[in-house]
């Protein structure tokens, strides 16, 4: 195989993330204003499945799963090798770790208010104002791209439970709109930067994890 035929699948994969990543955000923003007036509920983290699910946006809770993962794959030392033993708990918390960070840095550059501080208006905030704050900044959601971050490098640490974890972080994204404190956008925007983030992560260390540490 030559340079240039490796090379078409990974071009092909990157055009199509490119295509879909655009008309997910197009989408995405067309739905932001009716999304704000119309999907609200205030009281959403006054109830047991809202907090549930913004708690999977909540960093220390993939540390402590990850430090599980470690407990549970421990064994794997000796069988295996050292690193089977970290794999699978370290790819979990980098997922995370990189999505968050990627999340504030994303904030910072975009600089976009939250909805609920104008109404549902879109509104940037001066690169000279509070320039290396992201208090108040809502593009992407925090929650949101640690609840993906998390969600997309389990479905590869353990595929069949996949749509599980997607469902939990798309749960978290939809209490942060129900709530007011995001746009559509900002939910769809950390799925994709997660997504990215997790690919990477896998491609570059998913080796790490034997083949049959992966249910």
């Amino acid at each position: 195989m030559t340079a240039a035929e490796a090379g078409r699948p990974a071009s092909a994969s990157t055009l199509r993330f490119v295509v879909v990543a655009a008309l997910v955000m197009v989408g995405a923003h067309l739905l932001d204003g009716w999304a704000y007036r119309h999907l609200v509920l205030a009281d959403v983290y006054e109830e047991d499945w809202g907090r549930m699910l913004r708690v999977m946006g909540f960093v220390p809770l993939w540390l402590l799963a990850g430090v599980a993962l470690v407990l549970t794959d421990w064994p794997l030392r000796a069988e295996r090798s050292a690193r089977a033993a970290w794999g699978r708990g370290l790819l979990l918390v980098g997922s995370v770790a990189a999505s968050g960070v990627l999340g504030e840095i994303l904030k910072l550059l975009f600089r976009r208010e939250r909805p609920r501080a104008h109404e549902g208006e879109y509104v940037f905030r001066a690169l000279s104002e509070r320039t290396f704050s992201t208090s108040g900044l809502a593009l992407p959601s925090s929650h949101s791209i640690v609840a993906f971050g998390a969600a997309f490098m389990l479905a590869r640490l353990f595929p069949r439970a996949a749509p599980v974890w997607y469902l939990l972080a798309a749960g978290c994204g939809l209490t942060r709109i129900l709530a007011q404190a995001h746009f559509v956008s900002d939910v769809a925007l950390a799925a994709l930067a997660a997504w990215l983030v997790a690919a990477g992560l896998w491609k570059r260390w998913g080796a790490l994890v034997p083949t049959g540490a992966r249910h």
